[in-house]
């Protein structure tokens, strides 16, 4: 091989570096445990299985239907879209993100947060990390299945926008349950636990209903373009509101310092999914059904900065004078006698 062709592969190895070396550190170390655990590994094997069953039972019965709400987050549209669509949303949406429920236990028990946060990570490089993870490993596992989705396009003769849709849906459910589950991971007893999970995906079901409803209901005889954008702009900032709280409630719960004047963290964020539904609620009614989103957006902003990290005050640079410095004092000379009497002095 010549010289010029080792140092252009050279070149190119370094501009393709590792994996490792390319991916934040965080979200790293938990790709390599999450491929590993076996929450990954027997559904993704099992959700092809029943996918092909399913899509036998949907050729051989007809039992697809078409949904006449065709938008991000319709459930009742996931459920009436035939077998095929109820496993993706079972295993994808559902199943495989309540692996999350162990997450965060694993860290807080054996103290790994501690020596995390005393490095360069932050409380929301921690839980980040392990949701993109949680969250990937399931969008991974829905990407496998597209395969099954273009058959059943070319095939089965179901309408292009309702499978869009549907996908979107089943992502959307997954991430708000991987937040969620993160989030109630963080507790340490198993019926605090639960008692996080319940109440989070209650109000993530009352505060997304709500919106989605009063949108549906006041644009459905309007235009189909206004329909669809309220519709899915409402679905959206329901993803996003609670993917926030559910990684927010994970975050308190790794606060290292409690002052004594504060109130727990993880009391305001659990506060904040109780009155969730309430505000979406008003926001709707005030916007004639239209903008719930707006609701939504800010309690997900009110969530970020609910439990802010109390950081020390930076030293202060000393006070700079206005005024002139002062000229130096000219030195007196001395004269020859008075010298020589000092010196004389000194000697004795």
């Amino acid at each position: 091989m010549s010289s010029e062709r080792r140092k252009d592969c050279m070149q190119d190895m370094a501009i393709f570096m590792e994996l490792s070396d390319r991916m934040h550190p965080m979200m790293m170390k938990e790709l390599q445990q999450g491929l590993r655990r076996s929450s990954f590994i027997y559904p993704f094997l099992g959700i092809h299985v029943l996918s092909i069953a399913a899509m036998a039972m949907e050729f051989t019965g007809g039992s697809v239907m078409r949904s006449d709400i065709a938008g991000v987050m319709n459930l009742s549209m996931l459920l009436e879209s035939g077998p095929f669509w109820n496993v993706v949303l079972g295993m994808c949406g559902v199943i495989m993100p309540l692996g999350g429920l162990i997450l965060m236990g694993q860290e807080l028990e054996e103290g790994n947060h501690e020596l995390l946060l005393l490095t360069s990570l932050n409380r929301w490089a921690v839980v980040k990390g392990k949701f993109f993870i949680l969250w990937s490993v399931s969008a991974l596992s829905f990407i496998s299945l597209l395969p099954y989705v273009v058959v059943r396009y070319f095939i089965g003769g179901v309408e292009l926008l309702q499978e869009l849709m549907c996908g979107f849906s089943v992502l959307g459910c997954s991430a708000v349950i991987c937040a969620g589950a993160i989030g109630a991971s963080a507790f340490g007893n198993i019926g605090a636990r639960i008692g996080v999970m319940l109440l989070f995906l209650g109000t993530a079901f009352v505060s997304t209903i709500i919106p989605l409803s009063a949108s549906a209901m006041i644009t459905r005889t309007m235009h189909e373009a206004l329909f669809q954008v309220f519709f899915n702009l409402n679905g959206l900032a329901a993803i996003f509101c609670f993917v926030v709280l559910g990684l927010t409630v994970a975050r308190s719960r790794l606060r290292l310092v409690v002052h004594a004047y504060e109130v727990k963290p993880s009391w305001l964020v659990i506060g904040l999914l109780v009155f969730t539904p309430f505000v979406v609620g008003m926001c709707t009614i005030m916007t004639a059904g239209f903008a719930g989103f707006v609701g939504l957006i800010g309690m997900a902003l009110v969530g970020m900065y609910v439990d802010v990290t109390p950081k020390a005050k930076k030293i202060q640079t000393p006070y700079q004078s206005a005024l002139p410095p002062l000229p130096p004092a000219p030195v007196a000379a001395m004269s020859p006698a008075p010298r020589e009497v000092l010196e004389s002095s000194v000697e004795k």
